[in-house]
């Protein structure tokens, strides 16, 4: 896939509080793009453009012929803020009434790093806005339909949890199964470290947890929490606040509270960074002895950092694959491929994401080549595809 400049790249500023926000729009497809917006202190431009490339590989690698769901272009949202600042939530509510313009035509968002849906939903109704997906609705064929079906889909709960909070993480745990069959690794005793148990990294411990591997740490903002006989994954995510941090009076007596960065080298043979962006560079790389690193968030391992990975035998399974479920459940369900069930919704997401990464990996095994690398030649193949058939602008 060619690094062509985005269509379009915007910077917002704050009358009120000074503070930016950016809209980036890799490209067009039928008119349309997705991708969420995030919330963060840091949030640059440059972040949002690769999250806006990477969202259009993700649209372009669930294309299926077959199905009704039709890829979108890439695009994405950011704002440099702190999600807990008192004053966050006025500033994105000024953010997407700015925004209106693109949100009402090409742009359709929703949560990401830092905000939920319900927040997302809340302040785009308070900014104007029907929807924040309502630039796909003249897409629809039923609108009034498909909007009922995916309202029912995200009232749908499992263990008291919303589906929409699970289906990430079903495909980021799927992703991890697919890559232990293709080795021939047994699930019962693999041993997990995630960073982050906020909706993917809980979901995707959940998961893993339920099928039998051994999740051994866990991080969040206070530090990393380590059992090698196995934490108590139900215990911690029930201790969980809003923003994935566990209460550490739930810990046992054998689980020990370490550093923050200690998840890295925690001895996991999977590693599952599902928190921040640049989690892993080329100096911390060195402390990771885990066989694969399965990213569920959005660029946790710098380009340098994964050369020196790979060099060291140490396979990345890439976020433009693994975290992708998310945002194709939600166009599966609107389109109608699949109801507002949630065991519909999970075996949908186990079949496209195991097909996804046994034909990343194949491709890289193929091309003698990683699988980001494979990932982009896959959308490189598709793009003219979906271009001669929709139309895309870059």
């Amino acid at each position: 896939m060619t690094a062509a400049a985005p269509l379009m790249t915007l910077t917002w500023t704050d009358h009120v509080s000074g503070r930016q926000g950016f809209l980036v729009v890799d490209r067009l497809v039928r008119g349309v793009s997705s991708g969420g917006l995030r919330m963060r202190p840091g949030c640059t431009l440059e972040e949002v453009a690769g999250l806006a490339r990477g969202m259009t590989m993700k649209e372009a690698l669930h294309y299926n012929p077959e199905g009704r769901y039709i890829p979108l272009g890439g695009a994405k949202g950011g704002i440099d803020c702190d999600p807990q600042d008192p004053a966050a939530y006025g500033l994105l509510v000024r953010y997407l009434r700015a925004m209106r313009p693109y949100i009402e035509a090409f742009w359709t968002t929703g949560e990401d790093l830092g905000l939920t849906q319900d927040l997302v939903d809340r302040a785009a109704a308070e900014a104007g806005l029907v929807s924040s997906i309502q630039a796909v609705y003249p897409l629809l064929d039923d609108e009034v339909a498909a909007r009922k079906r995916l309202a029912d889909a995200f009232a749908v709960e499992v263990d008291g949890i919303g589906l929409d909070e699970l289906v990430g993480g079903c495909g980021v745990a799927e992703s991890v199964l697919a890559a232990l069959d293709r080795a021939g690794t047994p699930y019962a005793g693999t041993q997990v470290a995630v960073q982050g148990l906020g909706t993917m990294g809980g979901a995707t411990a959940r998961f893993l947890a339920r099928t039998g591997l051994r999740i051994v740490a866990v991080a969040d903002v206070k530090g990393t929490i380590a059992n090698p006989d196995g934490l108590d994954v139900e215990a911690l995510l029930a201790a969980r606040d809003a923003y994935g941090t566990v209460d550490r009076a739930v810990l046992r007596p054998a689980d020990r509270e370490l550093p923050g960065d200690a998840w890295l080298s925690a001895d996991a043979e999977v590693l599952v960074p599902a928190a921040v962006s640049y989690a892993i560079d080329t100096a911390n790389q060195r402390e990771i002895t885990a066989r694969w690193i399965v990213e569920a968030a959005n660029m946790p391992v710098l380009a340098d950092a994964e050369e020196l990975l790979a060099a060291r035998g140490i396979t990345v399974l890439p976020d433009v694959v693994v975290n992708s479920g998310t945002n194709a459940w939600w166009w599966w369900t609107l389109f109608g491929d699949i109801g507002a069930d949630a065991d519909e919704a999970f075996a949908h997401t186990r079949r496209s994401m195991r097909a996804l990464i046994d034909r990343t990996l194949a491709r890289a095994e193929a091309d003698g080549t990683t699988p980001r690398a494979a990932a982009h030649a896959i959308v490189t193949d598709r793009l003219p595809v979906i271009a001669e058939r929709f139309g895309w602008y870059r």
